[in-house]
């Protein structure tokens, strides 16, 4: 036995290297903030908070947070971070102060209840105010320097509601303000006495929920956004001196302002944004900075209201100088380059870059907004991946972490995807019971097969010919279906399982399938005969099982926190090793040597494990929810994993792991001319991982347009399917059998010309469907894949090499 083995069964673990996360939480209000040098970016990431470094996109990750961060704050000098998180039902929500150049933690306490609602720092960096949610309600001042409470104090009173957010004045450091359903009051430190005392603001009959704030430089005025969708002007009397640290007079309102509608509105109505104003940042010049929840973003200025105006609350007084819409409701407005540039972040996980200027929009930074299901990687490519959540499927370049293409099927769930073998085409499945395939370079619609499942698809596989296809459903049936360019064909239906199929793998030879279902068994399928080979019983939940390389033994693992060997030959229980101690596996993949492989599950550890000793080898935390899926890149280089939360981690593989293939890429990513088709199709090899310069300069003086309209569409078909720029461009809408697009055409059989239908099932169910081509319009050809050989090997396993770009 090696020193190594000696040091794994010792117990001697390590850990593994994060190379990026892909992920941004969007709901989190002012969550994304802009360090003062403006070349960092700060922002939560489940329990983590993220240092990004704006120009080469590294991460630096501050590990403390016990559960999902609610809120976060950078000081004014740069020096210090803030953030609070969110715990469970009677339990204290922590506060952490970091150290932002040595990514340390200064200080800590955990004074609040259950949730943190704002943190905010002063202007001199001396104190943290901090006020918790609707289970705490409390204010706390912390001295940030001596690193101790100084006093607390509950913040609402009255008939007044919660507080939101909260204000930290310009000139003032023991002054702020606290803003949120019918409350507004302006506070101010007494260090000495130890206390805090608050004047509410007075706004007459107004009654409002104020969801952001921003104050002019002098601390003269503030500007409230409310869920009204209406502006309130707020005096703060202040002294001249900024020694002077209560208010001369009273706080009060100056007026509660909209904008001036285009249109003519009857009386007594207004144009109020929709939704509410969300995010407002007042300009040093004056004018307003409004970001509402329906995605528009405005750049108002103040003007006298002319005319006569009728009894109402709110004067259209805001006159809109430029806008535009970034599709989602804005959380965090960030002005960077002596604002002519301003960044804007939404709900939708989506960070967009704004002239100031033209107002033209950028998308920078992009991901899932809920649940990842499955992950993909073509074959024998390790540059791109696919990821499948809800609402649509994207794929990822592994180098650059951005996204490349977007494919949107609304309303419906992606449960599984799958690059064909040949990278020609994405299979995917959905929830409404329809698999569907679309090309890799533009994401449009090649065939889909209607009613696949009754109650959704859950898993899919195929073989290394690409000539079948294995699907497993909800309803506990696994179907196998010929798959061809013009014809998609049901083979048969196997009927064993008696609750949904969880997983689905097939062997190299293509001969054998494994599915693992919910009812605790595991069933070997022959895809010769059609019928049961064995079947594996467990007191647990299958989850996951895969083949191991030499298809000689199965891998599973379940809800028992069980990773289980299983022997293909006669289907007997060979080791059973224990993969978690407190949750589910509900994910796992064996490399391509076969020597290791990696799981992960509840309880939010990603494990690489030593397949012969069985025993842990390399852990990795990070993850703030369950990890649904884990794949190895096929360089081995790599190991991806996603979670409930919409994350993606991208890790590097130990070295001594890694498997050296620099000889074997050299000779599969050479293509022959022979081997290139001319005939259009599309190769997820073809698939750019970053912007060519034409591309780029070719942009500057258009206009991107970001709706899902038939013009862009158009634009993007115009330009050869131009996925290059799929990082920075939403890509269109797709749907299921798009009346406008135009849609492969289905080739008619040899015998009679009449259009193929899919054989029925051998019990006399009710036979899925072909989606059909839309009435009166003439459909494009698609051409069957080339039947030549090259070197003794099909042409459909040689087009999946990897080719450099």
């Amino acid at each position: 036995m090696s020193d190594a083995e000696s040091d794994l069964l010792e117990g001697n673990v390590e850990s593994l290297e994060v190379k990026g996360i892909i992920g941004f939480d969007g709901t989190t209000i002012k969550g994304f903030i802009m360090h003062p040098d403006e070349k960092h970016a700060v922002y939560p990431l489940g329990n983590k908070v993220t240092i990004q470094d704006w120009t080469t996109k590294t991460q630096v990750f501050l590990t403390g947070h016990t559960n999902t961060i609610s809120a976060i704050d950078v000081s004014r000098s740069g020096k210090y971070i803030a953030s609070g998180q969110i715990n469970h039902i009677g339990f204290k929500a922590r506060v952490i102060i970091w150290d932002f150049d040595n990514h340390t933690i200064v200080s800590q306490h955990e004074l609040h209840k259950v949730r943190v609602e704002a943190v905010s720092f002063s202007s001199n960096d001396n104190y943290l105010f901090s006020i918790g949610g609707r289970d705490c309600g409390s204010l706390v001042v912390w001295d940030v320097t001596q690193g101790q409470v100084i006093c607390g104090s509950a913040v609402a009173h009255g008939i007044q509601g919660e507080a939101t957010t909260i204000l930290s004045m310009n000139r003032r450091g023991p002054c702020f303000m606290t803003g949120g359903d019918n409350h507004l009051a302006v506070w101010t430190v007494d260090k000495d006495a130890r206390k805090v005392q608050s004047l509410d603001v007075s706004t007459g009959k107004l009654k409002r929920t104020i969801l952001c704030m921003d104050a002019n430089e002098r601390d003269e005025l503030c500007y409230c956004g409310t869920a009204t969708g209406d502006v309130l002007k707020i005096r703060l009397n202040y002294h001249h001196d900024p020694d002077v640290l209560a208010p001369a007079k009273h706080p009060m309102t100056v007026g509660c302002f909209t904008r001036i509608s285009n249109k003519r509105l009857p009386m007594g109505r207004v144009d109020l944004y929709s939704m509410g104003v969300r995010s407002i940042r007042r300009l040093f010049a004056g004018p307003l900075l409004i970001g509402a929840g329906n995605g528009v973003i405005e750049l108002v200025e103040e003007t006298k209201s002319t005319g006569a105006q009728a009894k109402i609350p709110s004067v259209p007084t805001l006159r809109v100088l430029k806008s535009t819409n970034v599709f989602g409701s804005v959380t965090s407005l960030q002005l960077m380059k002596n604002d002519t540039v301003f960044l804007a972040a939404t709900t939708n996980s989506e960070i967009f870059s704004v002239n100031m200027d033209t107002f033209e929009t950028e998308l920078l930074v992009t991901c899932h907004i809920s649940t990842i299901y499955d992950i993909a990687f073509p074959y024998n490519f390790s540059e791109v991946f696919a990821t499948a959540s809800k609402n649509d499927v994207r794929v990822w370049s592994l180098k650059t972490h951005r996204e490349l293409l977007r494919i949107e099927v609304l309303n419906f769930s992606a449960s599984s995807v799958l690059f064909s073998h040949d990278g020609k085409s994405i299979l995917t499945g959905w929830n409404d019971g329809i698999i569907r395939s679309f090309t890799p370079l533009t994401g449009r619609l090649i065939y889909a097969i209607l009613n696949a499942h009754n109650k959704g698809v859950s898993a899919l596989a195929t073989t290394h010919e690409g000539d079948i296809l294995l699907s497993g459903g909800c309803e506990g049936q696994v179907r196998m279906w010929s798959i061809t360019p013009y014809r998609q064909q049901l083979i048969c239906t196997l009927k064993e399982h008696k609750a949904p199929v969880s997983a689905v793998d097939i062997n190299k030879a293509g001969t054998e399938a494994v599915s693992a279902g919910t009812d605790g068994t595991c069933i070997i399928w022959d895809l010769v005969r059609q019928c049961r080979r064995q079947i594996l019983f467990g007191t647990t939940l299958f989850m996951c099982a895969r083949y191991y390389p030499t298809d000689v033994q199965i891998l599973t693992g379940g809800s028992d926190r069980k990773l289980s060997y299983w022997e293909v030959l006669d289907g007997t229980l060979v080791r059973e090793v224990e993969g978690s101690t407190s949750g589910a596996i509900n994910a796992l993949d064996i490399s391509e040597e076969g020597s290791v492989f990696v799981t992960g599950g509840n309880d939010q550890i990603v494990k690489l494990w030593n397949y012969q000793l069985g025993v842990t080898t390399h852990i990795g935390t990070g993850h703030a929810a369950v990890i649904t899926a884990a794949r190895f890149s096929p360089d081995q280089k790599h190991i991806v994993t996603t979670s409930g939360a919409g994350t993606i981690f991208i890790w590097k593989s130990p070295p001594d792991m890694i498997k050296a293939k620099e000889k074997t890429d050299e000779n599969e990513a050479v293509v022959s001319k022979e081997e290139k088709t001319d005939g259009g199709e599309e190769l997820i090899q073809d698939l750019p991982t970053a912007r060519s310069e034409k591309s780029a300069k070719s942009d500057k003086n258009q206009p991107i347009c970001r709706c899902p309209c038939p013009k862009k569409a158009q634009a993007r078909n115009s330009k050869g399917g131009g996925v290059g720029d799929g990082d920075k461009i939403k890509s269109p809408e797709v749907r299921a059998s798009p009346k406008e697009a135009r849609t492969p055409e289905v080739k008619p059989s040899p015998k009679g010309g009449k259009t193929p239908e899919v054989a029925a099932s051998p019990k006399g169910g009710k036979s899925p469907e072909v989606a059909a081509s839309p009435k009166g319009g003439k459909t494009p050809e698609v051409k069957p894949s080339p039947k030549n050989e090259t070197n003794g090997k099909k042409c459909g396993s040689g087009t999946g090499s990897a080719r450099k770009n």
